[in-house]
């Protein structure tokens, strides 16, 4: 398997056990940044009640379709997908759901990201956004910390973010919170819900 990741081994029981609570009635969702595709792998067959539309940037996309050739019938073709090309080729979904991309773009990206989820997510569908993130700008950990300095040590755009900040640009783009789950390993799963 290309680009396959430790952490998503790690962190997909405990993603699915809210992801089972918070997507119950919903019929299909995008993911955003799905990148090795073992997310979409493990949680299509966990939850096929969902469609599950895996997407990722140009340069990486061949590597996810080819990990996604045994995936589950729920599972379509991936998209490609850019969040910082607005509008997005895509149609609109129920759900989304992001893992640990947040902190890997830069705060342009992230505001387009949010941007992008106001325009393709359906009225009433919620957001879903797992990964590291700071509170009243200040890291919830040591751990966390190290992380931030290690992703700005690779590149000086990236960094955990500042939910307050990930909220103000939800709410800018007509979704409202919902909830904010803790999660292992000092993580969080933010869900958000478009007005309307």
């Amino acid at each position: 398997m290309k680009n396959y990741s430790e952490s998503c081994e790690r962190n997909r029981e405990p993603i699915l056990d809210v992801l089972r609570q918070e997507l119950a009635e919903t019929t299909d969702v995008l993911e955003i940044g799905s990148g090795s595709g073992q997310h979409a792998l493990f949680l299509s067959v966990e939850l096929p009640h969902l469609q599950w539309q895996p997407s990722e940037r140009p340069k990486l996309i061949d590597d996810l379709r080819g990990n996604l050739r045994q995936a589950a019938e729920n599972v379509v073709p991936a998209a490609e997908l850019d969040v910082t090309r607005l509008p997005w080729a895509v149609e609109s979904f129920a759900a989304i759901f992001s893992a640990n991309t947040l902190h890997i773009m830069p705060i342009e990206a992230v505001a387009d990201f949010f941007a992008g989820v106001g325009q393709v997510l359906l009225p009433g569908g919620k957001l879903c956004v797992y990964g590291p993130f700071n509170y009243n700008g200040k890291f919830t950990s040591e751990s966390n910390a190290r992380f931030d300095r290690g992703l700005k040590e690779k590149d000086p755009e990236r960094g955990i973010r500042d939910f307050e900040q990930l909220n103000r640009f939800a709410e800018q783009n007509g979704l409202e919170l919902l909830n904010d789950h803790e999660m292992p390993s000092n993580n969080r799963l933010l869900v958000w819900r478009k007005i309307g």
